[in-house]
């Protein structure tokens, strides 16, 4: 049984304790499902999600400790649920935060799962660097002309709907940069190709072929993408340390089952005090990651205007410690812990992409460093 008392700290209400209770029964009886199929098995689960009633956290307005909570919970059981409950909220962040009420008409499917969302912004060659990229689209009248290639987008290949940060030209870098909201029917929009990564998630390379889109498409204003962009990931980048939280979670309680039946020399391996030491290691790192992604929710569901410096600080101690618990994890299973589809071993390959998407570790350190010493955010 996981750790929960952590729901008992002041950055909770009892509207969150309520949630984890219900999504916990849910999980029980829903997850994992069959991965086999990656894109089917993401569609099932955005719809069961949807009928739970859980997608409705992802629209107006965002509370982060439900996004984390929700977000942590689903990763203990299966990484894949976490994503799909993940990109519904993602993908249409920008849509919740700045949309046109015509625009949020998507909320109403995907908040309830008959849509898939996804969040287009990285570009070959402009990853973590969003001021350069070079995806643009050039105003005709009432329309704007999309050209442009962007690639390692989830849901590429399956959502409904795209939002697309492109340049538009109205100041050089990241003052150039404008949002769109782009229905996967466009013509010209083109799945170039599907990504295969060691943790299978429908990912995709996508290219734009002259898609014409009207000037209402257009998410905020002319020259607000960078803005844009970085609010949504504001509010979603402590979330990820959430997924992570909660994977390590399930680390720790695979190895504390393992180690209390595995024997060496006759006596189980929890009665060893170097296995002890990395348990207490495990537990601790999971205590600190859990505060500071909880600070970070909190913060900003107080009100603050941004919290950079915190959502930072959660996402690179969380992803990076988890990584370090799934790996003593694997180390403690021994040659189990390497078996595929052994639980650890699918935990190991997972948590990988968590310290890369939404702002790489190092990007993390990079913010966090302007923060502390009062440059630019």
């Amino acid at each position: 049984m996981p750790d929960r008392s952590f729901l008992d700290w002041p950055f909770f209400e009892d509207r969150h304790r309520d949630l984890a209770e219900r999504l916990e029964n849910w999980c029980a009886s829903h997850l994992p499902v069959d991965h086999s199929d990656t894109d089917a098995a993401c569609r099932a689960l955005v719809r069961a999600l949807g009928d739970a009633g859980f997608l409705r956290q992802c629209g107006a307005p965002l509370d982060v400790r439900s996004l984390c909570v929700i977000r942590e919970t689903l990763a203990r059981h299966d990484a894949l649920a976490d994503f799909a409950f993940a990109m519904q909220g993602l993908g249409m962040g920008a849509v919740t935060l700045f949309g046109s009420p015509e625009q949020r008409k998507w909320l109403e499917k995907t908040t309830v799962g008959a849509a898939i969302s996804a969040f287009a912004l990285t570009e070959p060659a402009s990853g973590s660097d969003v001021a350069a990229i070079a995806a643009r689209a050039e105003r005709a009248g009432n329309e704007y002309l999309l050209k442009g290639e962007k690639t390692w987008i989830s849901n590429g290949g399956i959502a409904n709907v795209y939002t697309v940060f492109v340049r538009t030209g109205e100041a050089p870098g990241a003052r150039g940069l404008s949002a769109f909201l782009l229905p996967a029917d466009t013509e010209g929009l083109e799945i170039v190709e599907r990504l295969e990564t060691i943790a299978p998630h429908p990912l995709a390379r996508l290219r734009f072929n002259d898609i014409r889109l009207p000037a209402s498409a257009m998410i905020g204003a002319p020259g607000e993408g960078f803005k844009i962009a970085m609010s949504v990931l504001d509010v979603f980048r402590a979330t990820v340390g959430a997924a992570a939280l909660g994977m390590a979670r399930r680390a720790l309680d695979e190895t504390l089952a393992r180690i209390q039946t595995r024997k060496v020399g006759g006596q189980p391996l929890a009665d060893l005090q170097m296995v002890q030491g990395h348990v207490a290691d495990m537990a601790l790192k999971i205590d600190a990651s859990a505060l500071l992604v909880y600070r970070a929710a909190w913060a900003k569901d107080m009100g603050a205007a941004r919290v950079s410096r915190e959502a930072a600080m959660a996402k690179l101690h969380a992803t990076d410690s988890a990584q370090e618990v799934i790996d003593a994890a694997v180390q403690l299973h021994g040659g189990e812990g390497v078996r595929a589809g052994s639980v650890v071993e699918g935990l190991y390959r997972e948590i990988r992409a968590l310290r890369i998407y939404e702002g790489a570790s190092d990007v993390q350190r990079v913010v966090i460093a302007r923060q502390v010493m009062g440059g630019k955010k």
